[in-house]
């Protein structure tokens, strides 16, 4: 073979190999292989929803759906489930995720069982909410132990019991969900002992008896709404115009007191106070508020509603029936 015709050959399977694609590089995974290997026994526990469907142990589990890692470890750091056909019970693998700060698991109506005791590992937590799922049993004395947490809802559940005094101990909460469960017993004495921050209170929609501890009436609350209880007793030390208080809901209870001289905030634009059999009148500083709702209705108070402020921009249904209230926009006093 001549020497020009091997150059040419040559020159042939250089051009012929340099026109195929090189092999693409495999990408480095980022996610933790004790993360990945937590998640997969979570999706196995749930026999493999369609909604965990991206969590294929042949990628990185840091692109996979529900699931958030940090940017510089690389860490499972959220876990945000909702509205999905998820069913059985919360698995306890989810305590295997250490560096997870964001739970959520909202709109899982097959949820059942218990919070599980292994939460109690997840020292980083922040945000938990279990809410409107089918999750039973008592709220944990366990979470007390969060002490990271800003956010606790365990709205919408079917939870029974007590609630538990040591949930004050969470210094850090901005608001504390129960409401819409089945829970039983007394409003703790110790939830007027918050020491850090004093946060909003949802217990609404339980079967909570017995009167609202004075305690209370030491911390300054923004929002309130203990509805549809069977508390009694007089909660007139909640208000006061030194507080903060913004949405008061305390309807649909047994309450019992004279409204006549209490004092509210200047800060509050909602209040109900329907379904009471509160009595007295109204007070005239409720014309120096301004009130986005007001709700006085079924109780058993008297007297002409003050003029002024947004007392007469509410319909009637805001003031009937009680004993004898009048005054626009009920009836003229006679």
């Amino acid at each position: 073979m001549s020497l020009s015709k091997s150059c040419l050959i040559l020159l042939f399977l250089f051009i012929l190999y340099a026109s195929q694609p090189f092999p693409a590089l495999s990408a480095t995974e980022k996610c933790n292989p004790n993360d990945k290997k937590v998640l997969l026994q979570i999706k196995q526990a749930w026999n493999n929803p369609y909604q965990l469907a991206s969590w294929d142990p042949n990628t990185d589990c840091c692109t996979w759906y529900v699931v958030k890692c940090d940017s510089k470890t690389s860490r499972i750091v959220e876990f945000n489930l909702f509205d999905a056909e998820i069913s059985g019970q919360i698995p306890e693998a989810i305590g295997d995720l250490p560096f997870l700060q964001f739970l959520n698991m909202r709109d899982l109506t097959d949820l059942t069982g218990p919070i599980p005791q292994s939460i109690a590992k997840l020292t980083d937590l922040n945000f938990l909410r279990l809410s409107y799922t089918n999750l039973s049993g008592p709220v944990p004395t366990f979470l007390s132990k969060l002490n990271k947490l800003t956010f606790l809802d365990l709205s919408f559940n079917d939870l029974t019991g007590s609630i538990p005094p040591s949930l004050s101990q969470l210094q850090n909460l901005d608001a504390l969900r129960l409401d819409g469960n089945r829970l039983a017993g007394v409003i703790p004495d110790s939830f007027g002992t918050f020491t850090g921050k004093v946060p909003d209170l949802f217990l609404s929609d339980n079967q909570l008896a017995g009167l609202v501890p004075t305690s209370l009436g030491a911390l300054s609350f923004s929002q309130l709404d203990f509805s549809a209880n069977k508390l009694s007793g007089d909660i007139s030390f909640l208000f006061g115009a030194n507080k903060a208080l913004e949405i008061a809901d305390f309807s649909s209870n047994k309450f019992a007191f004279d409204l006549t001289n209490v004092k509210f905030p200047q800060s509050l634009t909602s209040l109900d106070l329907s379904h009471n059999t509160i009595t007295g009148s109204l007070p005239q500083g409720l014309t120096q508020l301004n009130l986005q709702y007001l709700n006085v209705s079924y109780n058993i108070l008297c007297g002409q509603i003050p003029v002024g402020g947004k007392l007469q921009s509410f319909d009637s249904t805001s003031y009937l029936p009680n004993k004898c209230l009048c005054g626009a926009p009920l009836p003229s006093c006679t």
